[in-house]
Parts: structure tokens; sequence; C-alpha cells
């Protein structure tokens, strides 16, 4: 086991200066419970060939009362006896818990690898070194296949990745990426067999949690219920699971690298490549959005894995997925409208169009000018006291007031809007259109509702979530002036008896 655990470590840390003291040692955390893992960990780092220096980290959760605080003594018995530096937290695990709906279980990873991140920006630590074996693997590929992930779930853990929740060196946090501090799981390769042979060897201390024992975690029904039954099947199922994971592993990379390289019109786990660039200019409020050529998807045999790998990465889980594809399938069969069904994770919205998906972001941030005048989210509607820029939800505009003279022809280009200043005097007011609205579109006599001018147009449920309207001069309530980016009422056009003229111009 240690020359198999210094391999690793100096195959993780040994290339390069980060994380590195004045002597050129790595400098890395362990992350400590008291447990037989863990402090089989730290003997194997405590006896490590490889050039390594390391502190402890050891969260008390708070959940066990005293015996929480007995394994807190004993941990940093082991660390004074060994000369080692200790870092504890103290967590109200609970009360985070209940205070931002997680179970305990999240609650403790959120808590733990926040505060692991927080540790390794401080005192420039490389790393963490975490104690997952390889029956918490196995472990991991049951749950995964309980809650439906895919293909790379199907991988369990991997041997390093980024801190979950830790910042990145842009201060940037949330799901890992490169740029956070790496996490190192060195005892992957090891079971629970053979790190508890290990300690009795070496007849080593370490503090039992008797929570192991209570099938109210689901990883503990799993481990204490499941494994015994799988073990008479097979007595080396830990070892072939971890095996199978390996492929998994090396069978999604693959699929991800020919999709990547491939001349797919989707690019999976790559939103920032997927979205479209000129989206951050469009004059319809579509920044940020991403669209999902049905036509294109429906053209691969294998479509629904494609669909999966491409929502994913926004937060939408197996079970969302698979009703977007039923979706898909009964709109295709003639079975249901396809248009304007509506799909959230947590960081962003999938709505369906007649010929596309389009995903958003849930709070999109606009980069706009710092004196922007913005209308409050509880009424969605703002006053225009004169030129400038403003914003209704999303939409961010440009109102202007020019001589007629000015501009070299009437004929306005996708989300400008041109009429006689006189007809439009301010304020007037900006609002988020509503049921019932109407005006006499430019060149029209007859009325129309802005509702079915959405439907004239395709609008889908985001676009005209996002399309604002304007009320005022001579009309008032439901008759609007103008549908913003679209079209003015037929009363506000500009004649020859125009001098000035009112430009309102989406940004």
């Amino acid at each position: 086991m240690q020359r198999q655990f210094d391999a690793i470590i100096k195959d993780v840390f040994g290339n390069g200066p980060a994380g590195m003291d004045s002597a050129g040692d790595a400098k890395v955390l362990l992350a400590v419970s008291g447990g037989i893992d863990s402090m089989c960990m730290a003997d194997l780092a405590l006896h490590s060939s490889a050039v390594l220096d390391f502190a402890v980290a050891h969260c008390n959760f708070h959940l066990r009362g005293e015996e929480s605080d007995s394994d807190t003594a004993f941990v940093r018995e082991w660390c004074a006896g060994n000369g080692v530096a200790i870092h504890v937290a103290d967590f109200d695990t609970a009360g985070f818990a209940s205070a931002n709906g997680l179970s305990i279980e999240m609650a403790a990873r959120e808590l733990r690898y926040r505060w692991f991140g927080q540790l390794c920006i401080e005192y420039v630590y490389a790393g963490v070194l975490v104690a997952h074996n390889a029956n918490d693997n196995a472990e991991t590929l049951l749950l995964n296949l309980l809650r439906g992930t895919g293909l790379r779930g199907l991988a369990g853990m991997g041997r390093v990745s980024a801190i979950p929740y830790a910042e990145s060196a842009d201060g940037q946090s949330g799901k890992p990426d490169g740029n956070r501090p790496l996490l190192c799981r060195p005892m992957l390769g090891f079971t629970r067999k053979q790190i508890e042979g290990h300690m009795m060897a070496g007849r080593l201390p370490f503090r039992e949690d008797s929570t192991n024992a209570d099938t109210v975690y689901r990883r503990n029904r799993i481990r204490n219920d499941v494994f015994p039954m799988l073990e008479k099947i097979n007595p080396s199922f830990i070892k072939t699971f971890n095996r199978e994971m390996e492929y998994f592993s090396q069978a999604a990379g693959l699929l991800d690298e020919t999709v990547r390289s491939s001349s797919l019109p989707l690019k999976p786990q790559m939103p920032s490549v997927q979205a479209d660039k000129s989206a951050d200019s469009a004059p319809d409020g579509s920044a940020g959005e991403v669209r999902i050529s049905l036509r294109s998807l429906l053209s691969f045999r294998h479509w629904p894995y494609l669909l999966y790998m491409y929502l994913e990465p926004y937060g939408f889980n197996s079970a969302s997925i698979a009703s977007v594809e039923r979706l898909i399938r009964s709109a295709a069969g003639g079975g249901t409208t396809l248009s304007g069904k509506v799909f959230r994770s947590d960081t962003h919205i999938l709505v369906s169009a007649s010929d596309a998906l389009i995903v958003k972001p849930v709070n999109p941030l606009d980069e706009v000018s710092p004196h922007l005048c913005r209308a409050a989210e509880s009424d969605s509607l703002v006053e225009i006291s004169g030129p400038g820029r403003y914003a209704v939800g999303s939409t961010v505009f440009a109102v202007e007031v020019k001589p007629l003279g000015s501009l070299e022809s009437l004929k306005c280009p996708g989300g400008m809007l041109v009429c006689d200043s006189d007809l439009l005097p301010f304020p007037f007011v900006c609002r988020s259109w509503q049921p019932g609205d109407w005006f006499r579109p430019f060149g029209m006599r007859g009325r129309k509702k802005v509702s079915d001018l959405f439907t004239d147009l395709k609008f889908d449920a985001f676009r005209k979530s996002s399309t604002p309207v304007v009320v005022g001069g001579n009309c008032r309530g439901s008759h609007i002036a103008a549908v913003l980016g679209v079209r003015i009422d037929d009363s506000l056009k500009v004649t020859v008896d125009t001098s000035e003229v009112l430009v309102l111009t989406i940004v």
C-alpha cells in the first residue's frame, strides 16, 4: 500500500511549483475525520517516501454530541504526537441543512469542501487528500445508478479533480473546474479489507463512527444491506466494480472526444461554445440563450443520449431530460404540441419552441451601464423620463431624441423603432406585456392583440416573456404604443410634419 500511495502522490503533486514550500516540498491538506480510512491515509502520508509537507484538516459537524467532540480530541492528539499542524472547523450542520433545504449529507459535503478550498487559498496548499476508497467508489456507482447520472456517473469518483464549491483563481465559485485547488483520492485503489489489514498490522488507532450502522443514510443501506448480498454472488465484486468503472470512465472520455471532434451540430459539455456568440449583441433580448435545433438533433440515430450529453452540463437531471425526450417523441408522433413547454434546473430554464429547444440561465447577468434605470422585479414597469438607457426584466434598451434629418433612412434595422417624438412625449411607460394588450400595427387599420402578433412572428415563450411594450401618448391602458423592438402603433408614425423623432433601440 505504501508504494502505491507514494507513487500517486508523486504523480499528482510532483510536477510544478504550485503549493510548494521554500524547500520545494509539496504542501497538501489531509482531510482526517479520525475514522479508519482517514487514519490509514494519515499514517501512509506520515511514512511516505514522497517529498510531502502536509497538515490535517478536521471538521466537527456536531451531529453526534460528545462522540463528535471526542473525534476532534483524538485527531488533535494524533497531530500533536506526530508534529503535524492541524486546522479544525466547527459547523452547525443541522442548521445549515435546514436553512438551505439540504439533506444532512449534502450540507456536510458543501460545508467541508468550501472550507477546504478556503484553507488551500489562504495557506497555499496544492490540494486536499481525502480517504475515499474502492468500497466508497462502488457505493457511488450504485447511488448514481439509482438516481440516474448517465455514462459519466457510472465512472464513479475520479482520482483527481477540482474541489467542489471552492473558489477558483478568478474568485468564481460553484462546480469544479480546472482553476480550483486539487482534490486527490489516493486511497481509491484500496479496498476496505486492505485498509483494515494495514491498520491491524501496525496496531494503529482510529475512531469508530456509530452512525455507520444507521441505515437512515443511503450509503449505509448500500454498505450494510446490499454489499453483503453482492459479496455472496461475487466475493471480489468491489474490485470488479472498480475495474468496470475504469472502463466506463474511458468510454465516457472517448465519446466526449468523438463528439467534440466530429461535425455534429451539438458540442456537449461545452456550454460556452454552444451559446450563439452573436446573441451577446442580438437586438431581441436573446443574450445568453442556447438553441438546440430539433431537426439537427433528430437526424442522429442515438439522439436521446446526445440530448442528455447536451443538457446535463446545464444542471438538468436524468428525470428532467427523460421528460424532454418524451415530449419530443410525442410531438413527433402528433400526440402533443411541442412549443411552450418549460423545464427547470437549479441554474437554467429550458423552453421548447416549434423547431428548437432553448436554454437560458435562470438569472442572466446584464452587463450594462452603471447609470441604468431598471424596472422593479415586482411590477416589471419603468417610467421613461428622458433619453438614456433603461431595462425591463432582462431587456435593455436606449432612448434617444434626434432631428428627423439626422436619419439616413426611416427603414429600421432589427431591434430599433422610430416614431414622432411629439406623439410620444416624456414621460411614458415601458412594461412587460399583458394578456389583452392590443394596438394598431404601423401600416394597418384594424386592431391586433399583442399575443396574436407573437403567434404570427412565431415567438417562443422566452421571447414573449422578454419583449416589453410601450404605453404613452394617446395610447392608454391595454392600448399600447409599441411592442419594443418589433413595431409601433400606427398613430405614432413619422409624417411630413415631423421635426424630431424618438428612437428606441434594444441593446
